[in-house]
């Protein structure tokens, strides 16, 4: 039996890991489950899987939390903050940890999880992009298991050479390919983008994801970031890494070899797929996905992503080659756009102009501690707050 701490379990993934977990109830046990502030979705969840521990971000909706679960006669502690976050990642009954929690909140949980020494389920990207350098230092001192969650990610995973290379060729590997579905606005023109809406954003065409990430998708940052997520998970440098449009994602990415070799993942677009490798590794088990049939697939198409059209892509590439803080810039920047273009303060171009301004504003330095780049992380979200506090009232931003 082995205990699991999932931190965000009411979102997405979250949910989408208990559900795998349910199918294997002998073998995994639901050790604590956290949330930023659902209440409701949390406690539901605590009286079906019966965790020891469940943690919600402020104390006003943790004491709400513990009166209703005393309410059900659950022993299910409830703690608060990032402190409880901390605590239920790195504690010593825990095996593995799935970081789903969206944002640059997931990333000292995660760090707790990789010094202890656990098994990490990484589904937060902020990890990667913000400190990727520390992250993975701190998972091989702590001797802590790796396993990428994120579709691309797992995909390259499961067909890299099994050892941890070094450099990309001592593997025969030439380049890391990710696909991207193109987002919901793939054929849109320029004018086109102008008009897009927060709700016409939100309905992605082929993956069921929280509100961050869909927008994150339509822009393409949401490749963008997976790049710089692949150059730390595999030692490759931004010209290794390919982004290929392939609408239909049913390859979830693919590796080339240098003797002409393109191994590939191909599965149905369902998240429990990954999740279910990470809970299993090595080893595989029922995941609850249904079988890919690729005579209804019929045909796979691909494309160039249009970074004229979609220029987040190529800023996250930029951040990556410029390095030290830019990547946390990048993010922060980003996280603070797309809110505002869902509470419709912003349009969907004014994503990538805003983070622009950002990485050509805000001085880059060298990454020394996490508490340097927690301090880049107020520092962007602090000039993002300022230039949406004075929009121009015709053009929303200038670039």
């Amino acid at each position: 039996m082995q205990n699991v701490t999932i931190l965000g379990s009411t979102g997405t993934i979250g949910q989408q890991t208990l559900d795998v977990i349910a199918r294997h109830a002998s073998e995994y046990k639901v050790y604590a489950l956290t949330a930023n502030s659902n209440v409701d979705a949390l406690l539901k969840q605590c009286i079906e899987y019966k965790p020891e521990i469940a943690v919600l971000l402020d104390e006003k909706t943790a004491q709400e939390l513990r009166e209703k679960l005393k309410n059900q006669s659950s022993v299910t502690q409830v703690l608060t903050g990032m402190n409880g976050l901390e605590q239920v990642s790195s504690d010593d009954k825990v095996d593995i940890v799935m970081a789903a929690i969206v944002g640059a909140a997931g990333l000292k949980p995660a760090m707790a999880a990789a010094n202890a020494g656990k098994r990490i389920l990484l589904a937060n990207k902020e990890t990667l992009v913000m400190a990727g350098n520390l992250f993975m230092q701190a998972v091989k001192a702590g001797g802590a298991t790796l396993l990428p969650i994120d579709s691309e990610h797992n995909a390259i995973f499961q067909v890299m050479p099994p050892q941890q290379l070094q450099h990309l060729a001592d593997g025969g590997v030439r380049k890391i390919i990710l696909t991207a579905s193109g987002g919901p606005f793939r054929t849109f023109t320029q004018q086109q983008l102008e008009h897009i809406t927060p709700e016409f954003a939100l309905k992605h065409p082929n993956w069921v994801m929280g509100a961050k990430i869909t927008i994150d998708s339509a822009t393409l940052m949401n490749k963008g970031l997976e790049v710089i997520e692949a150059h730390w998970l595999f030692n490759a440098k931004p010209s290794q890494i390919e982004v290929v449009v392939h609408p239909q994602s049913i390859i979830h990415s693919m590796v080339e070899y240098v003797d002409g070799s393109i191994l590939a993942q191909l599965g149905n677009p369902d998240m429990r797929t990954p999740i279910a490798y990470g809970l299993g590794y090595p080893n595989r088990i029922e995941s609850g996905v249904s079988a890919l049939n690729l005579l209804e697939i019929a045909k796979l198409e691909f494309e160039a992503p249009d970074v004229k059209r979609f220029p987040c892509l190529q800023l996250a590439y930029d951040a990556l080659n410029i390095g030290g803080t830019a990547p946390a810039i990048l993010n922060a920047v980003n996280e603070l756009a797309v809110a505002a273009f869902l509470n419709k303060q912003i349009r969907f171009l004014d994503i990538s102009i805003l983070i622009a301004k950002a990485l050509n504003s805000i001085k880059v330095a060298p990454v020394t501690s996490l508490e340097q780049l927690i301090a880049a992380d107020t520092e962007a979200r602090g000039f993002a707050q300022s230039c949406l506090a004075n929009l121009d009232s015709k053009r929303l931003l200038i670039a």
